[in-house]
């Protein structure tokens, strides 16, 4: 990996946030020199930069390495208390007897992946499925298509040049670029998106997309996950239509019944 910080208009920022993106990708701890390799820095530049990450709390040093601090989950929380958007959507999965049921997530596309903002667990959570904070790849999930399909062809292909961000996770994940597109078509002329299985071969995903509020806000997707086992065609109708009812309140709140 190359300097992240390259024409950046402040390197020690650029680097400290790669370095907390390199652990949360991790997953577990890591030593200096795993740190220093990823981001491409000497290990005395690496070292500076987890010892001022550490004094604010946003790294721990522990015997196996470097691991995120819990300073994080205290910004995560201010973060999302930010967004009325996460309140609504679990009043909206509360006042609808059929989504109340079930997995629900909402999702904002970051670059070639989505964030996961909020999860409605419902009567039997999958645990197959993304939870909150995960980073899935765009191109295989409903929400992700759903968010795409709002994008000019030519932008989708300038994001998605290189094959890396197109992995397959499945018999069924799109497995080309064209393909991609073609999916988008196809989920711009149903007004809906569909994962048929491409994240796992057990879930069957729908999802639509909540419009942004105003021009400062991005577009976000709100998505069901469902057994592919008891996704019969007359269900998943049953479950489009609700979130097409969730959309409407999340995009009117006032239409939501306190």
């Amino acid at each position: 990996m190359t300097d992240p910080a390259q024409n950046s208009p402040a390197p020690a920022v650029t680097r400290a946030a790669a370095l907390l993106d390199v652990l949360a990708e991790s997953g577990v701890a890591m030593g200096l020199t795993e740190i220093a390799r990823a981001l491409g820095l000497a290990k005395s530049s690496t070292l500076n930069l987890c010892l001022a990450l550490e004094q604010a709390g946003l790294v721990v040093r522990r015997e196996d390495g470097y691991v995120l601090g819990r300073k994080l989950v205290a910004l995560g929380g201010a973060y999302l208390r930010g967004f009325d958007l996460v309140r609504e959507f679990y009043r909206a999965c509360a006042a609808s007897p059929v989504l109340s049921r079930e997995l629900l997530q909402i999702a904002v596309l970051d670059g070639t992946h989505v964030l996961y903002l909020a999860r409605n667990e419902g009567r039997a959570p999958l645990r197959l499925s993304a939870t909150i904070g995960d980073r899935f790849p765009a191109a295989i999930t409903a929400v992700g298509n759903a968010l795409l399909a709002q994008l000019d062809d030519a932008v989708v292909r300038d994001r998605f040049r290189d094959p890396a961000t197109l992995p397959r996770w499945t018999d069924s994940s799109v497995a080309s670029l064209d393909g991609l597109l073609a999916k988008l078509g196809a989920t711009r002329e149903r007004g809906y998106a569909v994962d048929d299985g491409e994240t796992h071969p057990s879930v069957y995903g729908l999802a639509v997309v909540v419009p942004a509020r105003s021009a400062s806000e991005d577009p976000y997707a709100l998505g069901a996950s469902l057994m592919t086992a008891q996704a019969t065609p007359q269900y998943r109708e049953q479950v489009l239509a609700h979130l097409l009812q969730a959309r409407e309140s999340l995009t009117n709140p006032m239409l939501i019944t306190p």
